[in-house]
């Protein structure tokens, strides 16, 4: 006989009130089939659990989730009888009479009682009362009190107004700089109408935007500008490049503009963040932000036929740059403006570039013209109201090797004096690697005239060749 024996007699436990027998441990609740036990409270003999492991009993709910032991029996309130949880469907049919269900062996004989049967059936006790509130603590947890007042957002105070000026190097504090300087610019002539933006460089009213923007405009049509704080001015065209995509125009008897900061763009790097502002779909004051994803990218765009004349050596951005954008500044994180942002990638369009296309969007690749060579072509323009081409006066076509071949050459063009042949093959020009023709024509393009580049050519020969300009025919 054990300690654990439900067969243990014990004088001091309770009699059948009706046969005068002692009951057995857990008998009265523990079996299915036994007598129904009262509560405590009610002066009955507290029950017990049934016939399991005693783990299980001492534990009293699972440690993982805090939830009652299913297989003991749980706490009622005073006054209610209850029977074992979970009670087996199917009654084990080959036990004998006053066995368990789960074919625990029949109780031995009574025996005398050791001592320490009461110590284990307080164990037991406590065990259980401690399942039953852990498992109501969690029912409170997880359910909530359902009699305490709800709680709503909208009955919160308004958080403090934000006072304090944009971080520096933030997007917020770009925009703040940066805005009242952009521009909405609507043009109309005979071919059509538009809308682009650009941005002021002068207090004395002179824009700077792309060709493609105002080129509709030539010849009798008409551009306004939209300021940021509504006013509006009417615009003309003091000159333009269609090479670069660059042009000048100039609003009149508006004052207390605001000038933007010109940056640069020769010290730019892949990853650094970058802000574009513009006027998409007529979105006038539009700010998106991104990174510089590339640099030195050769691209066809804006106006015209998309020839090679029109190769420009772009900064590609992922910022979202859409229809209406263009002209528009591309800033570094100090506001200054690094680019003019000219085209998109668009892959609806039949050309796969530019922003001609009305089905044309943002699908993240973006492209701007380094503002080096932007601020150079605005300066001649301004001054002299024609742009000056940076050139070698060579043809030149792709090499099925790689690198840009040259064609016919212009007599007494740089290029000639410099002793280039036709049939030559240029694969660098300075430290920068040339492996197509609209490659070589970028990387001329970003250079000033009369600067002198180094021509690597494809049999391991160096020539210096000092870069010409020529005037962009009057507009």
């Amino acid at each position: 006989m054990t300690e654990n024996d439900p067969s243990a007699q014990d004088p001091a436990a309770p009699r059948h009130p009706e046969t005068g027998q002692q009951a057995a441990q857990g008998s009265w609740a523990g079996s299915p089939y036994g007598d129904q036990a009262t509560t405590p409270e009610s002066g009955g003999t507290p029950q017990y659990s049934t016939p399991e492991p005693s783990y299980h009993a001492v534990t009293g709910a699972d440690p993982s989730y805090g939830a009652p032991n299913p297989w003991s029996a749980q706490s009622t309130p005073s006054g209610q009888t209850q029977q074992s949880v979970y009670p087996p469907p199917n009654p084990n049919p080959y036990a004998q009479a006053g066995t368990s269900v789960y074919g625990v062996p029949p109780a031995p004989p009574a025996q005398p009682k050791r001592s320490g049967g009461k110590l284990l059936a307080g164990v037991a006790l406590v065990a259980l009362l401690v399942g039953g509130i852990a498992g109501g603590a969690v029912g409170y947890l997880t359910g909530g009190s359902s009699n305490g007042p709800a709680s709503n957002a909208l009955d919160a105070p308004k958080p403090a107004q934000q006072t304090g000026n944009a971080p520096a190097g933030s997007v917020e504090a770009v925009a703040q700089k940066l805005s009242p300087s952009v521009v909405e610019l609507q043009v109309s002539g005979q071919q059509g109408a538009g809308e682009g933006s650009g941005f002021v460089i002068s207090t004395d009213g002179y824009i700077l935007t792309n060709n493609h923007v105002v080129e509709v405009a030539t010849g009798g049509g008409q551009i306004q500008a939209v300021f940021q704080d509504g006013r509006k001015a009417a615009a003309k065209v003091v000159g333009r490049d269609p090479t670069t995509d660059i042009a000048v125009v100039k609003v009149d008897g508006v004052n207390n503009l605001t000038p933007v900061e010109i940056g640069r763009s020769d010290d730019l790097k892949v990853g650094q963040s970058v802000v574009a502002i513009g006027s998409p779909f007529e979105l006038a004051g539009t700010v998106t932000s991104g990174i510089v994803s590339s640099l030195h990218r050769p691209v066809r765009a804006g106006g015209g036929q998309a020839s090679q004349e029109t190769v420009m050596d772009a900064v590609q951005t992922d910022a979202a740059i859409n229809p209406g954008n263009s002209g528009g500044p591309l800033s570094n994180m100090a506001g200054q403006v690094i680019g003019i942002n000219s085209a998109i990638y668009s892959p609806q369009s039949a050309s796969g570039q530019g922003q001609g296309s009305s089905e044309s969007g943002n699908v993240g690749i973006g492209f701007a013209i380094p503002i080096d060579q932007a601020r150079r072509t605005a300066d001649t323009i301004i001054k002299t109201g024609q742009a000056v081409q940076t050139y070698i006066g060579a043809q030149v076509t792709d090499a099925p090797q790689g690198g840009a071949k040259l064609g016919a050459i212009t007599a007494g063009s740089p290029a000639e004096k410099a002793g280039l042949k036709s049939g030559d093959i240029v694969t660098k020009i300075d430290d920068r690697n040339i492996d197509t023709s609209d490659t070589l024509v970028a990387a001329i393009r970003t250079r000033a005239p009369d600067e002198k580049a180094t021509f690597t050519l494809s049999d391991g020969r160096t020539v210096e060749v000092t870069l010409g300009g020529q005037p962009v025919p009057a507009n």
